[in-house]
């Protein structure tokens, strides 16, 4: 049992002690649980105002970290300690100190004393011993307090963790782990060295408080092995866990995508029965949650929804009305509560734009349920919709700062944000493009290319500030400046000077960007008719793809297939555009399985161009649908000329509209003309619906020009028809369909 302190002393201690005694007896202070009001801690609060410029950096530090544990980050006294770290910062040579008062200090600087900071512990890393653990993780925690996610800092520390195993517990490399993610730093090598660390300690947890722990931090990182075991371990403890450890493991649960029914049984009577214990953005975190993971009780959704609407009834936060009306709208209804509607209304003058796009995410939800149950709201809700549009474009011609406009919009998503307010949103950035810096260019790029919308202003700003300012940029943000340029399909003015320098600040980093990093940067420079030697090299090697592989493991099932399905694009983009560098194309099994589960249905259009095709050429046995090409492209509709421009028979095959047959050429790298009659061309048709131009402007995207391209090179003639053409009023007619196609296939001025 903890002895009681004697405050007595400690008091005496102040009448006449140096300023360390006075740190001292704060310390312990806080070592006894001292409450913030005791008089004895105004006391030493009062004695130390007067002394603090007497303090040395390491007493300072001290007493910095007692005012925090007291809960005084934003009291007079630490603004008073931030302005003494800010004029003594040029003289402090002790890192070590330094990163505990910036921890401190974190919650009252401004940007460029944050600025100051960094630059100071950049300079002042290298003068600690590479053991000193502690202070690299209080240096990340800073960083993750700032919000600051300063690659080359990060990249320090994270080498100090991975040179120091052994002296990271549990608690480090969860709290590491969650700066990581929080700042978007992607150390392959510290996620597979704390998977072998948190492995091995599997055994050694028996308490529900440090297996919980355990599970939620190894849970999203394990393999198919090791969550088993985490998984029989919690079943048998799952009775003991508190309200917040249940919700814990749930929400690791579902990053794990646990399909354990037992388990989620257990743990979902355990959240039912604490229910009413939960705040409001817990309550929506349990809703996502018990619906990713399929959950089918309808006694906890529909308690759920009962206090999702107590709660919104008295609740003033927006923040928390926000999570409310999140929640409430993935629980199906057959009507939406006008009430819920209205509190939104009156609360739209006061969002921000991240509030207004969760609003907006919710009353679409809304709208989709009414149309499913014939409900007569849908109207209320088409005018809030209007409203939301109204308030966000409205804050959007207001913003004149780009750090506060990217802090609204950082986390927009969904349908509504894309379709009704990306032009606003767009001609914002394009007004306050001078504050596109190294800073901020590829957090720029990344939004740009999530609203498929073609700036080339903001395109050409990005690009210049590449150029003037790449010894300033890390490599870990050049995807993020290329996606636009791959999605959207545009050249910058310097294209060769612009991709020559982004590969030349990747090049010394090839061997330690994380797997599917490298990857998405080699498909991306693909798409754009780049293929730079090296960054090929260092992809297309047993080492590189053993990596990824490990890397696939830990990912989540839909990232992991789309970086498969890259590494698969990027292998046939190499092929195909550069045979000179011998690269082997080894997706054959893979190609198969994915189109053997993927046979898709022609939709309207479809089927109406296959009908006048086979009009058009002299019956069906003249047209296949749904070939696959050699490297394994889906060709929507195939015929062949002769050199006289005839149409050429094939076999006899059957064809049905609803879900047409994969048809596979005798070699899946066979060039296709090698197999035609001498003057005779193959002919692909492709229709492109709105999915494959930008989003402003009839501008065809990124991967719609390479597959033109590679079906090119494979010896066909492509023919593609864009949706905008074909649903025009110039083509509302049966005939003026069937000269629009012939003229395509046989040339101008045929009948």
């Amino acid at each position: 049992m903890r002895n009681n302190p004697d405050f007595g002393a400690i008091e005496t201690h102040l009448l006449w002690d140096p300023a360390e005694k006075l740190a001292d007896a704060e310390e312990r202070t806080c070592r006894f649980a001292v409450a913030v009001h005791d008089p004895l801690v105004e006391s030493l609060v009062t004695e130390a105002w007067k002394r603090l410029e007497r303090f040395d950096i390491n007493v300072l530090s001290t007493f910095s970290a007692c005012l925090a544990d007291q809960h005084l980050y934003y009291s007079p006294l630490m603004g008073k300690i931030a302005d003494i770290v800010n004029r003594k910062l040029d003289s402090i040579q002790d890192l070590r100190s330094l990163s505990v008062l910036m921890i401190s200090i974190s919650s009252l600087i401004s940007q460029h004393f944050q600025e100051k900071l960094v630059k100071k512990t950049e300079l002042l890393f290298d003068t600690i011993d590479s053991s000193q653990v502690t202070t690299a993780r209080k240096i990340v925690q800073f960083l993750g307090n700032v919000k600051c996610s300063h690659f080359p800092l990060l990249e320090r520390c994270d080498k100090v963790f991975l040179s120091n195993v052994n002296h990271l517990d549990l608690d480090s490399i969860r709290n590491i782990l969650a700066a990581y993610r929080f700042l978007q730093f992607y150390s392959f090598a510290f996620i597979l060295m704390a998977k072998k660390r948190l492995t091995e300690m599997i055994p050694l947890f028996n308490h529900p408080a440090n297996f919980v722990k355990l599970f939620v931090t190894l849970g999203p990182l394990a393999g198919p092995q090791e969550k088993k075991q985490l998984e029989s371990t919690m079943l048998l403890m799952s009775e003991e866990l508190t309200s917040q450890q249940a919700l814990e493991v749930v929400v690791a649960m579902e990053e794990m995508e646990s399909r354990n029914s037992h388990l989620i049984k257990k743990i979902a009577s355990v959240l039912h029965k604490n229910l009413e214990n939960y705040t409001p953005t817990e309550l929506l975190e349990i809703t996502q949650t018990l619906i990713f993971l399929h959950f089918p009780s309808k006694e906890v959704f529909m308690k759920l929804r009962e206090l999702l609407f107590s709660y919104l009834k008295v609740s003033v936060q927006v923040k928390e009305i926000v999570s409310l009306s999140c929640a409430l709208s993935m629980l199906p209804s057959p009507h939406t509560d006008e009430a819920v509607m209205s509190r939104i209304e009156a609360l739209l003058p006061q969002c921000d734009l991240s509030n207004l796009n969760d609003f907006a995410t919710s009353v679409l939800r809304w709208i989709h349920y009414d149309h499913m149950y014939l409900s007569k709201f849908t109207g209320k809700q088409l005018k809030l919709l209007q409203k939301l549009d109204h308030y966000s474009c409205q804050r959007l011609q207001q913003s004149n700062n780009f750090h506060l406009l990217w802090e609204e919009l950082k986390y927009s998503k969904g349908d509504w944000f894309h379709q009704l307010v990306v032009e606003e949103t767009i001609a914002a950035f394009q007004c306050l493009m001078d504050e596109i810096n190294y800073t901020n260019v590829a957090r720029i790029g990344f939004f740009i290319s999530r609203t498929n919308y073609l700036s080339t202003s903001l395109l050409d700003r990005i690009a210049a500030v590449v150029v003037q300012q790449i010894e300033k940029i890390h490599p870990f943000s050049i995807l993020g400046i290329i996606l636009p340029f791959s999605i959207l399909n545009y050249d910058p003015p310097q294209k060769d000077e612009f991709f020559g320098l982004c590969m030349q600040c990747l090049h010394s980093h090839l061997g330690t960007l994380d797997p599917h990093t490298l990857v998405f940067l080699g498909f991306s420079l693909a798409t754009l008719e780049y293929f730079p030697e090296d960054l090929l090299k260092a992809i297309f090697n047993i080492q590189f793809l053993a990596s990824l592989d490990s890397q696939l493991e830990i990912l989540t099932s839909s990232l992991s297939s789309r970086v498969q399905l890259r590494l698969m694009e990027l292998n046939r983009a190499v092929c195909l555009e550069c045979p000179e560098f011998q690269i082997p194309w080894f997706h054959d099994r893979f190609c198969q399985q994915q189109y053997n589960k993927d046979i898709g249905s022609m939709n309207g259009a479809q089927q109406q161009i296959y009908k006048l095709l086979a009009e058009i050429l002299g019956g069906p046995n003249f047209v296949k649908a749904s070939v696959l090409s050699p490297y394994y492209y889906a060709v929507e509709f195939e015929c062949i000329l002769n050199k006289r421009k005839k149409p050429l028979p094939y076999g006899t095959h059957n064809v049905t509209l609803g879900k047409p047959a994969r048809m596979f050429w005798e070699s899946n790298i066979q060039i296709v003309g090698s197999s035609l009659p001498p003057g005779a061309e193959r002919i692909a048709f492709e229709f492109l619906d709105s999915k494959a131009f930008c989003r402003n402007i009839p501008h065809l995207k990124g991967k719609s020009a390479m597959k033109k391209r590679h079906l090119e090179i494979l010896g066909y003639r492509v023919i593609q028809i864009p949706h905008f053409e074909w649903n025009s009023m110039a083509l509302s007619t049966k005939d003026a369909r069937m000269d629009y196609l012939r003229q395509h296939i046989f040339g101008e001025g045929t009948s």
